[in-house]
């Protein structure tokens, strides 16, 4: 009866921790609805510096009555998402500390903290470097027609551009979790600092791969996926062995 017990409070507990993150991210997007002109023109304005000194007039069209509106809700909630990932969970966190030694505390929240900021650092590799040379790259297959009969020029759809910076976006973010990803798997027993290093060239095809489905099909955000991720991989062999290190000293002392 007590196990009964325990068990439904800790469900009951977990829940509320769920109800309030959802909450939280749900009053994001309102307030980023609201808010969805300033999250808009943030989001455009790598494509807005990438033509502004071009001799063609630019602009984002929309082809559909109701497509700004749904544009707006799509922004709205990639905002959500964004910023209340964290809150998100740090309640997690607080759901399964109680239940931890210190030691364990002090092992999870390098992880808690890295998470958010690795994936803010994937997004900002799209804004500031990935999105602004992958649209050099697509503009310059354009035509004013010199070379063709009739003139050929972008007319880029609002919907369809947030949506792919925002892609981008949520795949570098996450993608860049890989040393998170590894090293707990590294923790728990799974692999090694010297697995990791002979399994080095699968995963460099694995990447290239994996960036080729996240990605556009063209050279420029593949590979500005795929570099990163592999200077994280071997950041991750060395933050790994780190760790290994750090265990047999325990491991030593304690003997």
């Amino acid at each position: 009866m007590a196990d009964s017990n325990s068990f439904t409070s800790h469900f009951v507990e977990l829940r509320s921790r769920l109800l309030n993150s959802l909450i939280f991210i749900f009053a994001i997007f309102i307030i980023s609805y609201i808010f969805a002109d300033q999250i808009y023109n943030f989001l455009v304005e790598p494509y807005a510096n990438a033509v502004k000194d071009d001799q063609v007039s630019r602009r984002l069209i929309f082809t559909a009555l109701h497509e700004t509106f749904i544009t707006y809700i799509k922004v709205a909630f990639f905002s959500a998402i964004f910023l209340g990932s964290p809150v998100l969970l740090i309640q997690i966190y607080k759901f399964i500390a109680p239940g931890l030694y210190k030691n364990e505390k002090k092992a999870i929240l390098p992880y808690l903290i890295s998470t958010p900021i690795l994936f803010i650092l994937g997004g900002l590799l799209v804004y500031y470097l990935v999105m602004p040379l992958a649209i050099k790259f697509f503009l310059s297959f354009e035509s004013v027609g010199s070379n063709t009969n009739l003139p050929i020029q972008l007319e880029a759809k609002v919907n369809e551009y947030l949506s792919l910076i925002m892609r981008l976006i949520f795949a570098f973010g996450i993608s860049f979790q890989l040393p998170i990803l590894l090293n707990l798997l590294a923790r728990i027993g799974v692999v090694n600092s010297n697995y990791l290093k002979t399994r080095r060239r699968y995963v460099i095809v694995i990447i290239f791969a994996l960036a080729a489905i996240l990605t556009p099909p063209d050279p420029i955000t593949q590979v500005g996926l795929a570099i990163p991720l592999l200077l994280l991989y071997e950041l991750s062999i060395f933050t790994v062995k780190f760790t290994e290190t750090k265990n047999e000293k325990v491991n030593t002392e304690d003997a």
